[in-house]
């Protein structure tokens, strides 16, 4: 069975279960998959219940896609994802988007829990992401590329749509909250980086620091999808504040802001 096959076969899988698609989805990072029970009239389907689908083993993210309304619009919530940390390749850690595609899928919410690079933020802070670095090591576009899916050289100028982070602001001023922008560096991880590579990636641009997103962002341009993305600053990252860093502190800061999260997603996609 080809790559596509097996994303095919997943998406027939879930056609098979909801009576209509969404066109819009939300990837939920590290302690934000609560807004995936919000929704209303949802059919929930664990990832080990989906054929070839990748199940996330790290703590924080449940392993579930959610279908169901939220603000008078159909979506679909992944709550959790994988990552390359965790030792899979580049076709698995995109595996989900893949999928969204197929089922026609044209906007794409990507969230993360994310280490604040910029001095000027706090833990707490939810950034929409402008731009990305992707310093993983690996692009999830190289080798064959199978027409199907997109063009061999897609563009990557505006991998964050210009029109989605408008909305996004405006979300943000009807929550009551000043949204922070800025680029989001991904790095393969595991380990958190070291104060030295946090003072290189503020040289190069960076604000915020993390292990995911920036492979799904690029698998979803190449499908032609638009794409916002929305860091919440979990923590200051390594040698900003004098602490060490934990993935507990991740979690404790996404639960205190959960309440604002999702009162900025229901925003957005109320003003999609």
């Amino acid at each position: 069975m080809t790559y596509y096959d097996s994303v095919k076969d997943a998406a027939d899988a879930i056609r098979a279960r909801v009576p209509a698609l969404p066109d819009t989805a939300v990837v939920l990072g590290s302690g934000l998959g609560e807004f995936a029970n919000t929704l209303e009239g949802a059919v929930a389907m664990p990832y080990e219940t989906l054929p070839h689908w990748p199940a996330s083993r790290v703590v924080g993210h449940e392993g579930r896609l959610v279908i169901g309304a939220a603000c008078g619009r159909l979506i679909a919530a992944l709550a959790g994802r994988v990552h390359a940390y965790e030792g899979h390749d580049m076709p698995t850690v995109t595996f989900a988007v893949r999928v969204l595609g197929l089922l026609g899928v044209k906007t794409l919410i990507l969230t993360n829990a994310a280490g604040g690079v910029n001095t000027g933020f706090s833990a707490g802070a939810l950034m929409v992401i402008d731009d990305h670095i992707n310093l993983i090591g690996a692009n999830p576009l190289a080798g064959p590329n199978d027409d199907r899916f997109g063009p061999r050289f897609p563009d990557m100028t505006d991998v964050y749509s210009p029109r989605l982070r408008v909305v996004a602001d405006e979300a943000g001023r009807g929550a009551g909250l000043t949204l922070p922008h800025g680029v989001y560096a991904a790095l393969l991880g595991p380990s958190y980086e070291t104060p030295a590579e946090i003072r290189y990636l503020r040289t190069i641009g960076a604000d915020a620091v993390g292990m995911s997103t920036v492979p799904e962002a690029i698998v979803a341009r190449h499908m032609g999808m638009d794409v916002l993305g929305i860091s919440c600053i979990s923590n200051m990252a390594a040698g900003v504040l004098p602490h060490p860093l934990h993935h507990d502190e991740v979690l404790a800061t996404t639960r205190r802001v959960r309440g604002q999260f999702i009162a900025l997603l229901e925003g957005i996609l109320g003003g999609l």
